[in-house]
């Protein structure tokens, strides 16, 4: 275990949720296993009215800032791999466009998301490279979530089939 993950306090909130519950502590890919620990959650969040589920997702983002934040600071080292909270919110982003709620759009939701959040295409790089401190751990995943969630809406909703 590298000396970051050592400052992490499991039974601090902020650490435990800013690793995604602890899937960002797995040992290859943490950003991949963060986003397949978030579709439980996700699952859950579905049985929302919509309203509730997209103020869930902004209070997620808002939270995130500070939660993200303050993680990397307590472990001296900003956007370490083990933050996959911004993973978790980029894939509710992802997930709130799939036409139908089945294992099959929400594959397909998953790939897209990691597609954009390991390629980084512009303006997800840009924002990647310019916003620091927690914001600029959230915002790369948030925009890649909603890019994503673009391409899963064209796809499940107006490709001709």
């Amino acid at each position: 275990m590298d000396a970051a993950k050592k400052r992490l306090r499991m039974r601090n909130p902020w650490h435990l949720l800013a690793t995604g519950f602890g899937s960002g502590l797995f040992p290859w890919g943490p950003g991949t296993a963060g986003s397949v620990a978030a579709i439980p959650c996700w699952m859950l969040l579905t049985y929302l009215p919509w309203q509730v589920y997209s103020m869930v997702v902004m209070f997620s983002i808002c939270i995130g800032i500070y939660l993200c934040h303050q993680t990397a600071k307590d472990m001296g080292v900003h956007d370490h791999g083990s933050i996959v909270w911004d993973e978790f919110v980029g894939m509710w982003i992802t997930l709130m466009a799939i036409p139908v709620r089945s294992w099959q759009w929400v594959l397909a939701g998953f790939v897209v998301f990691r597609i954009f959040d390991i390629w980084k295409p512009w303006p997800i790089r840009w924002f990647d490279r310019n916003i620091h401190g927690g914001m600029g751990i959230m915002i790369d995943d948030v925009i890649a979530g909603v890019i994503s969630a673009l391409v899963i809406y064209l796809i499940g909703h107006h490709w001709p089939f």
